[in-house]
């Protein structure tokens, strides 16, 4: 099996590394991955310039591009081979709720499902996990995910991916099928003034999760729950964003 790892960490964050050597034992696994920090950049191509693969170590190579770049060169003519599964991570932080419209991470995991290829976008979750700084710092999840695919992934319909969200704690409960959670509003910006005298902005933090009663949706916890109460979240989610549930009364409306 050949494995295509990516992320939006950059090509040497710890928890790309320790993906990668826990997968090793399952075949060929090739990273190719930013040559830098992409977070929040989403599904986004890079269209105004060209880009350079940089071969940095055996089946490790780093792109001046964005996460979703890196696996559509990856599957477009990088190399004379073609991958059976695509995973994207270990992200150093949640991708939990409404985050995934904006992770990088979740990108890299869609450019390969519009591919046809299985597709796992996988993320650690807790407080000190952004300070991470070593592989083994993220083995226990890294081993996880390793388990998880050699078990055989579930087989999900055309355009899904699975988006799982591995909590950084001593004893993990278990894994559960989530839903997609929801956030409240972010927070504000904040405006400072920088040494050149200029106006500069920080886009506010991501908001709360919204409180919600244990049962969650027809029975199934949403993933910031199972994340919160010691359990890894598994959660499908799809490109097709389409409300079919309004499509009639939508129409009816319009043709009036």
């Amino acid at each position: 099996m050949n494995i295509l790892i990516a992320n939006d960490d950059g090509v040497l964050a710890p928890g790309i590394q320790a993906l990668a050597q826990a997968l090793r034992p399952l075949g060929r696994v090739v990273i190719v991955a930013p040559e830098s920090e992409r977070s929040g950049f989403s599904s986004a191509l890079t269209l105004d310039r060209p880009l350079k693969p940089v071969q940095i170590a055996e089946d490790v190579w780093a792109i001046n591009g964005t996460p979703a770049d890196c696996v559509y060169l990856s599957m477009n003519g990088l190399f004379d081979f073609e991958f059976d599964l695509v995973v994207s991570g270990i992200n150093s932080g949640a991708n939990l709720g409404d985050d995934v419209l904006y992770s990088g991470t979740v990108g890299a995991a869609f450019e390969g499902r519009l591919m046809k290829l299985p597709a796992v976008a996988v993320s650690m979750s807790g407080p000190d996990v952004r300070s991470y700084t070593q592989p083994e710092q993220y083995a226990v999840a890294a081993q996880w995910v390793h388990d998880f695919i050699a078990a055989g992934l579930p087989v999900l319909p055309q355009r899904h991916i699975l988006n799982i969200n591995i909590p950084d704690i001593a004893e993990i409960k278990g894994a559960k099928v989530t839903y997609q959670g929801r956030k409240s509003q972010s927070k504000p910006i904040t405006s400072h003034v920088d040494p050149r005298g200029r106006q500069v902005y920080w886009i506010g933090l991501s908001g709360e999760s919204v409180a919600e009663q244990k049962e969650g949706l027809n029975g199934i916890e949403s993933d910031f729950f199972a994340v919160a109460n010691g359990f890894i979240s598994i959660t499908p989610i799809q490109m097709d964003a389409t409300n079919y549930e309004i499509l009639n009364t939508l129409s009816a409306q319009l043709s009036k």
